[in-house]
């Protein structure tokens, strides 16, 4: 099979161009969460005095005069201009996956660096699904955090040349599988970061303990918003990734001649996805609906993360396809 260098050379670039955009991204977002305090208490009306209504766009006491909107405010604005970037940036991202598997002739992720990217990329559209809600802005910061770490470490540690992917994994089951289980992946990293958010929320919201972190918790969305995205994103993301770890088996047993033969990988998967439906079980119990569910779904995370990279670059065993040299 025939690499296309120059093809993969302008996936690097397209992959190193989309990580500095997020990056200005992220920057604006934190300007956006640093000036949402400042403007409340601009914006702040004294006790015993009404702040009256909004200006609607026609005044109704002179007819066909019309009453110019009120000026958007520094926060909303920093918070479109993030999120225009990372539009731009998601461009770049899939466009650096799309050359890559161009210049491979296969699909993209063949190796711990391909499969990262895939995973950077879905928890980014998952973002700008269910984070496109102004309230719900000042969330990016804490969602392109560890999608820069992982491309990061997926640029740096775990980067492979473009070749050719192993023999045991020239397979038609590679794409099925592998992006079934991406895509939850990235999806379940919104969950995780959203369950964090949440504890902390309860934490400091109404903390007598003034603290720099605290102020920053009491900038976010309420603690029951962050707790109805995790468990949103949770119930999307589980049943693809129970549906990737069945595709594996069945991929299992056409490679290896057995279903499951509890390989660390799989025995990993597993875990994980017990404590995920352990996780929507306590979400619906009385009782644990609050923090002790939210702890059970960051273990969840944790586990992911651990199935990620220690099972793959650590641990030997039947799925180290991890393409470090």
């Amino acid at each position: 099979m025939t690499i296309n260098e120059t093809l993969s050379r302008y996936s690097d670039l397209s992959y190193g161009t989309a990580f500095v955009v997020y990056l200005l991204a992220l920057i604006l977002f934190c300007a956006q969460l640093a000036s949402v305090r400042t403007e409340s208490l601009k914006l702040t009306v004294p006790v015993g005095v009404s702040a009256g209504p909004v200006p609607p766009a026609f005044d109704a006491r002179v007819p066909g005069r019309i009453v110019e909107s009120p000026p958007r405010s520094m926060s909303d604005r920093l918070g479109n201009m993030g999120l225009s970037l990372v539009v731009v940036a998601f461009v770049f991202h899939l466009g650096a996956l799309v050359l890559r598997g161009v210049a491979t002739q296969r699909v993209p992720w063949g190796n711990m660096y391909e499969f990262v990217t895939l995973t950077c990329a879905a928890a980014v559209l998952a973002g700008l699904i269910l984070l496109r809600r102004p309230d719900l802005r000042t969330l990016w910061v804490f969602a392109l955090i560890p999608v820069l770490i992982l491309m990061f470490v997926a640029g740096t540690v775990l980067y492979a040349n473009a070749a050719p992917v192993v023999p045991a994994l020239q397979s038609y089951w590679l794409p099925i599988h592998v992006s079934i289980v991406s895509i939850g992946s990235g999806v379940f990293l919104i969950s995780g970061v959203s369950s964090m958010l949440f504890l902390l929320r309860l934490r400091f919201a109404h903390s007598s303990v003034d603290s720099k972190l605290g102020t920053w918790m009491r900038r976010l969305p309420e603690a029951h918003v962050l707790d109805r995205l995790a468990y949103k994103t949770t119930i999307f993301a589980f049943p693809l990734f129970g549906a990737g770890v069945v595709l594996g088996a069945i991929w299992a047993e056409a490679a290896w001649g057995r279903f499951w033969g509890w390989d660390p990988k799989e025995t990993v998967s597993f875990i994980a996805w017990v404590i995920y439906a352990a996780y929507l079980h306590a979400r619906a119990t009385s009782g644990w609906r609050d923090t002790r569910a939210a702890w059970i779904n960051i273990a969840g995370f944790v586990a992911m993360l651990f199935n990620l990279f220690i099972i793959n670059m650590v641990v030997s065993g039947l799925h180290s396809y991890a393409g470090l040299n």
